[in-house]
């Protein structure tokens, strides 16, 4: 019997070394955590994921944290169709950091950038001593006009949802949106107030 073909989408995570990216990637192509830290190079894995009637074949390019390897993260950003860009809420620089990540996507897609599906993600969201809130995500993801979860693999808390709000965004028709324009302070905090956030 012929094997079943779904739309195929590369999906890329990408953030600074222990934010969670492998642990979130695990937890849900495997079901599984693991509490010990173990850092990764790059990872691939498929998985077929369904939501809302829709159904796509994911294929998640994990990569590495750190500033070794540079060829490799260009050429998973080159190649994604979508992008999971993670931070630790524990950790304050890592959403900074993902400001790096973030410029060299744009750098990469160019024009192609207003139709790429990114998810801002707070991982960890479970443990205590955050230093980061839900605002501070909010607040990225407004300037990057993208969508924000916060999640914990530990307790699989809003895992599955993060791969289902890719799968949507991967399927919806891209706008053709209008010329961006410089949002002040206040702009935003207004913003802020009716912004959903998961």
């Amino acid at each position: 019997m012929p094997q079943k073909r779904y739309k195929e989408f590369r999906v890329v995570v990408l953030g600074s070394s222990g934010v969670g990216k492998s642990a979130l990637v695990q937890r849900w192509v495997r079901g599984t955590f693991r509490d010990t830290y173990l850092p990764t190079i790059e990872d691939t894995y498929r998985q077929v994921v369904s939501c809302n009637n829709k159904v796509g074949a994911l294929h998640i390019t994990d990569t590495t944290g750190g500033q070794r390897y540079p060829g490799l993260k260009r050429l998973a950003i080159a190649k994604g169709h979508a992008f999971i860009l993670v931070y630790s809420v524990t950790k304050k620089e890592t959403l900074e950091e993902l400001k790096d990540f973030y410029n060299l996507i744009c750098e990469i897609k160019g024009d192609n950038m207003p139709k790429i599906p990114i998810v801002l993600v707070g991982a960890k969201c479970d443990e205590s001593g955050r230093e980061l809130s839900l605002r501070d995500g909010a607040i990225y993801a407004l300037d990057w006009n993208c969508i924000f979860v916060e999640t914990s693999a530990k307790t699989d808390f809003n895992v599955k949802e993060l791969f289902c709000l890719l799968l949507d965004q991967e399927t919806k028709p891209a706008p053709n949106p209008p010329a961006p324009k410089k949002k002040s302070k206040k702009d935003k905090e207004k913003t802020l107030d009716k912004c959903l956030i998961m």
